[in-house]
């Protein structure tokens, strides 16, 4: 008798209550296993790609270290436990990460032989990528996988920030009837609607463009964007455009409310001196990581009036949130599920995937989602 489908997983593919009948080191017809170029699959087992699957097991043989401790992992790559493996594959954001960052120490225990790392998530701080690079290590990430379950999450906060969303949910789920009177007769007259307001992005990627047109689209919200470079082609596509600002401080100044769609390159982003030139009474949110705000400066900024309501799915310390913002009924925080669907979790197997056949194919020109290739040293 099979098992009911939550609503997480309608629609799609259930996942299996034991492995599939493919054996990990299945022979090929074509090829045996001391003939295939080895890559190391990390954490648990795929859940949905099984067809692509097999066909990574036809051109490659596959060794697997499920979960294990930094130190028992440090110790398997010394004793050469896998052989020289050509690549990593790690299907899952949540398992195979057990080994902690990915360090210089970490990546300087990699055989020779390994070029590519093909990982799940959007975000790559907890990986020196630029260290990858330079000991000819291809990092693949799974940014595209994830997009619209990030932006629809983003929207959820920016809607948030604007109609005091905590506030009245708290205020009902108390079963107090007076806070209830109290959110009801009183939040009319301090949320206001996001339409015409100015969007401020930070980082027109794929997923700050994705929520900028959703923005655009269904609130008529201007568009106001910073990036490292201007993007005059996701501009166009965008309903009414989108303004670029050459600087932050620019468009910290007038937007209405500002999210953070921006890689974290290790440095802070928005402190108190960037929280002065907020435009007063604006709104923030952040589904991007939490250190790139200094969250003490956040309170002070809040305190002052200066943010009038902040969304925030990443924290600064994770997994322990700052209560000075949680328990504040003007600030929405999540549990850092931006990116949490079963849609992205079968986009981020099945984009691993692809990355690893199309490298072996074309090399790093067969990547579909390099994140490092400035920094690469090939040879």
């Amino acid at each position: 008798m099979t098992a009911t489908p939550t609503p997480f997983d309608a629609g799609l593919p259930a996942a299996p209550s034991t492995p599939p009948p493919l054996a990990i080191n299945q022979p090929s017809a074509t090829a045996t296993n001391a003939e295939k170029p080895t890559i190391l699959h990390l954490g648990d087992d795929i859940r949905w790609n099984h067809g692509l699957y097999a066909e990574l097991q036809r051109k490659f043989h596959v060794e697997r270290s499920y979960s294990m401790g930094r130190e028992e992992f440090k110790k398997a790559l010394v004793e050469r436990k896998w052989g020289d493996f050509v690549g990593m594959y790690r299907p899952f954001w949540n398992t195979g990460g057990e080994m902690g960052n990915w360090d210089g120490e970490l990546i300087s225990l990699l055989p020779k032989s390994c070029k590519i790392y093909a990982s799940a998530g959007a975000g790559f701080d907890w990986v020196d990528t630029k260290t990858m690079g330079e000991n000819g290590i291809i990092y693949c990430n799974a940014a595209t996988s994830c997009t619209e379950s990030v932006v629809d999450l983003a929207i959820i906060h920016l809607l948030s920030t604007y109609r005091a969303l905590p506030w009245s949910f708290l205020a009902a789920r108390s079963g107090s009837p007076s806070d209830f009177h109290t959110a009801n007769q009183t939040i009319a007259s301090v949320t206001h609607n996001p339409n015409n307001s100015i969007l401020g992005i930070v980082g027109l990627g794929r997923i700050g463009a994705r929520l900028a047109w959703k923005a655009a689209t269904a609130f008529e919200m201007r568009v106001w964007y910073h990036d490292v470079v201007q993007f005059p082609e996701r501009e166009t596509g965008i309903p009414g455009g989108a303004k670029f600002c050459e600087t932050l401080e620019e468009l910290l100044a007038n937007a209405d409310c500002v999210v953070l769609c921006t890689p974290f390159d290790g440095s802070v982003l928005l402190s108190s001196p960037q929280f002065d030139q907020f435009k007063f009474g604006s709104r923030l949110v952040n589904i991007a990581r939490g250190k790139l705000v200094d969250e003490d400066a956040l309170v002070k900024a809040m305190d002052e009036g200066r943010i009038s309501a902040a969304g925030l799915d990443v924290h600064a310390d994770e997994p322990h949130v700052n209560m000075r913002l949680a328990e504040r009924r003007n600030v929405l925080v999540t549990s850092h599920t931006a990116g949490a669907s079963v849609e992205s979790h079968v986009g981020f197997e099945r984009l691993g995937m692809e990355n690893l056949l199309g490298w072996l194919e074309r090399g790093r020109e067969g990547t579909v989602s390099a994140v490092n290739l400035a920094s690469l040293r090939e040879g």
